[in-house]
């Protein structure tokens, strides 16, 4: 490969994912061409033999989500792979937690999955996700295979891998449901443990419509009201992302309108989900990450939960009033489930890792972050609620709420960002501890983390880098009305003296 080539390829990497733009606009050229995908897939397949160590003839499931380019680069894939001697299994419309699970499924026993996605990014954009039997690939995983993305890396290419076709997703969804029936135990009504409630999805009109018809409506449900199930990769109605205030207020007019019991949203892979309760009220973020903390403190009392480092500090504290610990860690749903493999390796349990944007990965379920999985998990303990006169709310009444909270993101105009970014951060700590109202927080794995009490109230802030980008977000919480612009008021002559940022 010639090196701006190989610099083309590498711009595609996104941490532990492949991504980039699939469709040309006005604004953006096409970066995830056909000849680049088909070259990852001969260095997917150089990464399996050799790194992977796959013996024999190796087989590679593929899905994509709904996505406009999925069929396009799903044909440069499998060109790749068929080349390099490779059996694949075409499954079509799946999620990426689907796709894991067909390395795991006997009838299927793939050694690897490929997901077709970029997850809740616009319409242009794609990507691809990739699994072994062992779980996701990591960032080093995907250097080699952009380094071997060449057939020349392809030792004896005969051409001669075989293309089978299978509906993966149904076999999902009967997965789930046969685990939801085991989960409710006190069900009248074996198989249909959820009759009597109704459940409504938004799925935003990615890969999650299986869920209201496959697996709610087989269990019992009534999912009339449920919305955006049908695939279309324009996205037309909203961003499909349960961290997105517009996709959240769907979904409130929604289960409003049909008098739902509850509401239930999935980004576009239906790897990340949040719930709305009957009244409209939001379970996501914070409250999302309480609601699965204490059904998962009840079956394992003590264990410890791995969150990301922008959750709230009274989520910290109701997870420790419920027994359990909490262990905030870097941002990144990747680094958040290695960090809880780490935890139990070395001898401390923790059942879950979970990110304030919806990932969320049980130990139970392989590590793996589904967001599907995440409310057959919920919703195994909602129907005991429901039978008790109680609801999911009930669960977390004693999470205390910030009044305010904000994220503000400030633009790094530096060339080496990374290095101007540490220097804010190395200059930022002085500053902190040099005002009375605030205290740094002593245990933290991310940024800078400030407690704030006096005359900015209550509250805390983080300022970060971003993981990929020439970004600095700062996330603030206070449980006053006005504290955030106290607190914005007094960074703001430390703002001004940093040339290279930029709100």
């Amino acid at each position: 490969m010639n090196q701006s080539e190989t610099k083309a390829l590498e711009a595609l990497q996104n941490g532990s994912d492949i991504r980039g733009i699939a469709i040309a606009t006005e604004k953006n050229q096409i970066t995830l061409t056909d000849e680049r995908v088909e070259k990852i897939a001969y260095g997917f397949a150089k990464w399996l033999k050799e790194e992977k160590q796959v013996e024999g003839q190796a087989k590679v499931a593929i899905g994509h989500d709904s996505r406009l380019s999925a069929e396009r680069l799903k044909a440069a894939l499998i060109k790749g792979l068929v080349f390099a001697d490779i059996d694949v299994v075409d499954v079509g419309l799946a999620t990426t937690p689907a796709m894991f699970m067909a390395t795991q499924y006997e009838g299927y026993n793939c050694d690897a999955g490929i997901m077709i996605t970029a997850s809740h990014l616009p319409f242009m954009y794609n990507g691809l996700k990739l699994f072994t039997k062992s779980g996701g690939a990591e960032h080093e995983d995907i250097d080699y295979i952009v380094a071997h993305a060449d057939a020349s890396f392809i030792e004896n290419g005969t051409n001669s891998g075989k293309i089978t076709k299978a509906d993966l997703l149904t076999t999902y969804a009967a997965d789930l449901t046969t685990k939801i029936r085991a989960g409710i135990t006190d069900a009248e009504d074996k198989l249909k443990p959820l009759q009597g409630s109704h459940i409504i999805v938004d799925a935003g009109n990615g890969a999650g419509g299986f869920f209201a018809e496959q697996v709610l409506a087989e269990l019992g449900a009534d999912i009339s009201g449920s919305q955006f199930l049908e695939p279309d990769g324009n996205f037309p109605n909203h961003i499909p992302n349960p961290d997105n205030e517009a996709a959240m207020a769907s979904l409130k007019t929604a289960v409003l309108a049909s008098g739902a019991d509850l509401g239930v949203i999935f980004d576009t892979d239906v790897d990340r989900a949040a719930i709305m309760d009957k009244h409209g009220e939001s379970l996501n973020r914070n409250p999302l990450i309480a609601v699965i903390s204490s059904i998962i403190l009840e079956e394992k009392p003590g264990t410890t939960i791995v969150t990301d480092s922008t959750t709230s500090g009274h989520l910290e504290a109701f997870i420790e009033a419920k027994g359990g610990k909490q262990h905030r860690f870097k941002r990144g749903y990747r680094n958040v489930i290695n960090e809880a493999l780490r935890l139990n390796r070395e001898g401390t349990p923790s059942e879950i890792a979970i990110e304030v944007s919806g990932h969320a990965a049980l130990k139970e379920n392989y590590f793996l972050d589904d967001g599907a999985y995440l409310i057959a998990k919920i919703l195994m303990t909602y129907a005991s609620l429901r039978k008790n006169g109680q609801d999911l709310p009930d669960l977390i009444a004693n999470l205390k709420e910030p009044a305010e909270s904000e994220e503000i993101r400030l633009s790094i105009t530096a060339s080496d960002f990374k290095t101007y970014g540490q220097e804010v951060l190395t200059d930022f700590r002085k500053f902190v501890e040099a005002d009375a109202d605030m205290s740094l927080e002593p245990i933290n794995q991310e940024g800078i983390r400030v407690n704030t009490s006096g005359a900015l109230g209550e509250g805390w802030f983080l300022l970060r880098m971003s993981l990929h980008e020439p970004v600095m977000p700062m996330n603030l919480e206070s449980d006053e009305v006005g504290g955030i612009q106290k607190v914005k008021d007094r960074l703001a002559g430390f703002f001004a003296t940093k040339a290279n940022l930029e709100i």
